[in-house]
């Protein structure tokens, strides 16, 4: 099932600060959101609900230590994916 991402605000604005940080991860963030895209739940993603604050939200991993934080929504009447944070595991939990 093909989900279409929207960026928040937040998302783009950390991704820009993970990238700006380390450049090389841009390879690793767009793999990632192709992949989410096409199968959110695919193995290499390790994607998992989170706890506390934010337990609404979803987590998977786009790299060693690069974290993707994300809902789903609803929009235009389908399931899609609200990007939230991108960025180390310490900087988006």
């Amino acid at each position: 099932m093909t989900r279409k991402l929207l960026k928040s605000a937040a998302f783009i604005r950390s991704a820009k600060r993970l990238l700006k940080k380390d450049s090389k991860a841009a390879a690793d963030l767009q793999a990632t959101l192709e992949q989410l895209t096409a199968d959110a739940f695919h193995p290499t993603l390790k994607t998992h609900k989170l706890k506390g604050q934010l337990a609404d939200c979803w987590s998977c991993s786009a790299g060693y230590d690069l974290r993707i934080v994300f809902e789903f929504v609803q929009h235009e009447g389908e399931e899609a994916i609200l990007l939230l944070a991108a960025g180390t595991h310490d900087e988006v939990y």
